[in-house]
């Protein structure tokens, strides 16, 4: 069931028609968030269960077919195409679930977990957003930084210090201890931010 569901999701990631140039190749975006998705809860939870997995790989699924243009251009605007995101997004992965024969309490916990219901109480949730908060860091980061060329310093230390702020104090110590790789053009900014 597991090798089924993780097929299934990768099968729906590999159609995105926005791609990424990785290793000389090019590659479909959310397949490849996917891969980085997983292989970070390898690096910072290795013994998370085979829901949490599922949870990981798919917590993205398909992100395309909900573009932040169908939402208004305003703060409003942006949680509202977020909270529908993680709706979109955890019913496409319990479909795949159902389809690979899981049942209803194992669709429900992986549900939670990529809606992020609870997310300061709720272990699974607070899991998936700091492996998503890591790849983030680690892998995407800088490239939104230079889709930002307006931001000024403070606009920057302040999303950093957001994203902080939805990690759990075990996803603090993996980035302090230097288990992730931080983009070296932010550096700077990012100690400054945790000051």
């Amino acid at each position: 069931m597991f090798n089924k569901v993780i097929a299934l999701i990768d099968e729906a990631n590999n159609q995105d028609p926005n791609t990424e140039q990785f290793n000389g190749q090019s590659v479909p975006k959310e397949s490849l968030y996917a891969t980085r998705m997983s292989d970070m809860l390898s690096r910072f939870n290795p013994g998370a269960d085979e829901l949490m997995q599922i949870a990981v790989r798919g917590q993205h699924i398909q992100r395309w077919k909900s573009p932040r243009s169908d939402f208004a251009m305003n703060k409003q605007g942006y949680h509202q195409w977020r909270s529908a995101l993680y709706i979109f997004h955890a019913s496409s992965v319990v479909a795949l679930m159902q389809q690979a024969g899981y049942g209803e309490a194992e669709q429900n916990r992986v549900y939670d977990a990529v809606a992020k219901k609870n997310i300061k109480h709720n272990p699974d949730s607070q899991l998936v957003e700091d492996v998503a908060s890591l790849v983030f860091i680690e892998h995407y980061m800088l490239g939104f930084a230079n889709s930002k060329p307006d931001y000024d310093e403070q606009k920057w230390i302040g999303i950093i210090r957001r994203t902080w702020q939805k990690m759990s104090d075990e996803a603090h110590e993996f980035v302090l201890a230097g288990h992730i790789t931080l983009p070296p053009p932010l550096v700077g900014l990012i100690h400054k931010a945790l000051e």
